[in-house]
């Protein structure tokens, strides 16, 4: 295939498709905006599921080596309600379809396995125009330019490509996480540790939560769900860390103190995550020579699911190029076919989640979830 491939944003999707493709010879190269693989913390843990994650690294040769990297006990969970008791708990044997990885080593995996040339660091898209025969002009902000046959939007919520195929624009879920983190947990943060125990921890009451998980090395990774509008979050001052802990955790007064623990003794500056999503049935026409993946085609609310798709629209992706590598519009129609049934569910999905985990009937809900899992049909 002598066209050019050219992927935006060096995320798990965009490396899974230009790991496939290098598989099967076809080299494609990815443009990133940050200036290095280590410019910033890389996330927490993620659950790789066996219908998606899994069959995404096993198309890409690597499953061996996420095999290696797998956190065990990880798949632990546990539900707690406000006053600390335990209302659910589910222990982890090694043989749940859901192991975790912690997602910056993922991330290492993916790069290791290609050409250092792949990936163009420090490369921000600022912007795509189209030049006719399914070709497009890339602007970056360095002031660089290049052609390509092939663009794919791997660049996430904010994708500079995706205004090529949709106007749709992320709206606010109605929920915000606020992140921090405890280390060295069993030894200096014993209640919090023993509250979250060997995996990920639900504390839930209706509109807000305190969810947590236990990472390698002790490491306690929190996060303060609260259902506020935007405007609620943005008067917190989140330059000014003490009082940002202290207006957070004022929302969980009254909760017992080995939970709000989690927000009070941070060990780091509590970062704002505001949710955003997608339209659930968002797709777009076919528009000649681009397409999209993960976030930048189906951005939802968390469920577990975001990085499992991306990996899987990038297999899936490459896959229908090396299978019609002589007819890229061929290939584009077959992947999409597949992606819009396949990432609508998940979508309704994730925002039923939310309404499980933080509804008017958390944690009742999420007992009553696990005692029927039933998806969106």
């Amino acid at each position: 295939m002598n066209a050019s491939v050219t992927i935006i944003g060096a995320g798990l999707g965009g490396l899974v498709l230009a790991r496939v493709l290098h598989v099967h010879g076809i080299e494609a190269t990815v443009y990133e905006g940050e200036i290095s693989a280590t410019a910033r913390a890389q996330g927490g843990m993620l659950d790789i599921h066996e219908h998606n994650g899994q069959l995404a690294l096993k198309a890409a040769g690597l499953f061996d080596a996420f095999v290696q990297i797998i956190h065990p006990g990880g798949q632990q969970m546990r539900a707690l309600d406000k006053d600390g008791n335990v209302l659910l708990e589910h222990s982890d044997d090694g043989t749940g379809g859901r192991p975790e990885v912690p997602r910056g080593e993922l991330r290492r995996i993916l790069l290791n396995s290609l050409p250092a040339s792949t990936v163009r660091w420090g490369h921000k898209l600022a912007a795509a125009a189209p030049l006719g025969d399914g070709r497009h002009k890339l602007t970056f902000a360095n002031g660089s330019t290049v052609t390509t046959d092939l663009l794919v939007g791997a660049d996430g919520a904010r994708s500079k490509v995706r205004p090529l195929l949709s106007g749709a624009k992320p709206k606010y879920a109605g929920i915000t996480y606020v992140e921090t983190y405890l280390f060295d947990g069993d030894n200096r943060h014993k209640p919090c540790a023993q509250a979250v125990g060997g995996g990920m921890l639900f504390a839930l009451a209706p509109g807000k939560g305190i969810v947590a998980h236990r990472e390698p090395m002790g490491v306690l990774h929190a996060y303060a769900a609260l259902k506020k509008p935007e405007d609620w979050i943005a008067d917190i001052d989140f330059a000014d860390a003490t009082m940002a802990r202290v207006r957070v955790a004022e929302t969980f007064d009254g909760w017992a103190p080995e939970l709000t623990a989690l927000i009070t003794d941070g060990e780091t500056a509590p970062v704002p995550r505001p949710i955003y999503s997608l339209p659930a049935g968002h797709r777009w026409d076919r528009v000649p020579g681009v397409t999209l993946l993960g976030d930048a085609a189906h951005l939802t609310a968390p469920s577990g699911e975001g990085a499992n798709l991306a990996m899987y629209d990038g297999a899936e992706l490459a896959k229908a190029i090396v299978a019609n590598s002589g007819d890229l519009e061929t290939a584009l129609q077959s992947y999409e076919k597949e992606l819009f049934p396949r990432s609508a569910p998940e979508a309704a999905e994730a925002s039923r989640m939310q309404e499980v985990l933080f509804g008017d009937h958390a944690p009742q809900s999420l007992l009553d979830f696990f005692a029927n899992p039933q998806p969106v049909k």
